[in-house]
């Protein structure tokens, strides 16, 4: 009973002494703004993401050698606009109802994308299969007992190959109040890919969508990454004309303002693995493989 008293004590005087710093703050700022003088700066917050471990692989500005590696990668005819994307979906071998509503959405998603039945086939084959027919990317949805928990992405004809675990998912007809997609094709953003690896992952989700959008859409397709997972969204942007209500004796004005409608499917990746050349469960070589070692500190990430 001493100890915890003493411990409780400890945390009392602690935040006694935070909030007498943070009223000296406040007031050295009020003082700096009626003198006219620039006023000290707020603290930052502490947070996961700027209190992140130390990382080699982080991508700086001034880097020579990855706009090198970059410029010979295996994503390099896309962005040299030599080809355009060109997607085959697929499922395992028994998709269930919930599949083929996630599937609906995804072709939504994807205007450049066509179904194919999985049937008995092997990826290994499917790979072979949709390289001959000049397919871009192959994604694969996999599901166990009905619940969708991966998708598997090969970038074709040489690879690479990525698995992710898929959680979170939310079709279109889930979200309240959600908008219907047209075919335009849609802008692409990409948040947080700032490691080499996160780099690699964001230029294989741009290789599966046209670089030229049709603005006419205003459709917005979004991969952002937040400590290591990667949070799916697809938005329309909506401009609506609103009357502002003045004050009294004023003129009443009318503005723009741009509001977002989501359209749908919204679900969450988390890398699993990133393998060299197509799929090979046997002989496939990995650049990259999650453990659950490297889930020891909070404050380690990898894209």
């Amino acid at each position: 009973m001493w100890r915890s008293e003493v411990y409780g004590k400890l945390l009392h005087e602690k935040k006694r002494e935070k909030r007498k710093q943070r009223k000296k703050l406040a007031e050295e700022r009020e003082k700096a703004i009626e003198a006219g003088q620039v006023p000290p700066p707020k603290p930052e917050p502490k947070t996961l993401e700027n209190t992140r471990e130390k990382d080699d692989t982080i991508i700086r500005s001034d880097d020579e050698e990855i706009g090198e590696d970059l410029a010979d990668d295996e994503f390099a005819q896309y962005f040299n606009r030599q080809v355009s994307p060109k997607v085959l979906l697929t499922t395992g071998r028994k998709p269930t109802a919930i599949m083929f509503k996630f599937l609906a959405d995804l072709l939504h998603v994807f205007p450049d994308a066509t179904y194919y039945k999985r049937n008995n086939h092997e990826i290994k084959k499917m790979c072979e299969y949709a390289s001959k027919r000049e397919f871009t990317d192959l994604v694969v949805i996999n599901e166990d007992r009905k619940n969708i928990n991966g998708m598997l992405v090969v970038h074709l004809p040489e690879g690479p190959t990525a698995y992710f675990r898929l959680s979170s998912l939310k079709l279109s007809k889930e979200i309240k109040g959600h908008g219907k997609p047209t075919r335009h094709r849609p802008e692409l953003v990409l948040n947080n890919f700032s490691t080499r690896l996160g780099n690699r992952i964001g230029r294989m989700f741009a290789s599966l969508f046209n670089q030229d959008p049709e603005f006419r859409g205003r459709r917005v397709v979004t991969f952002h990454n937040q400590r290591d997972f990667i949070f799916f969204r697809h938005h329309r942007y909506v401009f609506e004309t609103k009357e502002d209500k003045g004050k009294a004796g004023k003129q009443k004005g009318i503005g723009i303002r741009a509001r977002l409608q989501e359209l749908g499917p919204r679900f969450t990746l988390k890398l699993q693995t990133l393998q060299k050349g197509t799929f090979d469960s046997k002989r496939g070589e990995y650049e990259w493989v999650h453990k659950p070692d490297m889930d020891t500190s909070r404050r380690r990430f990898f894209l």
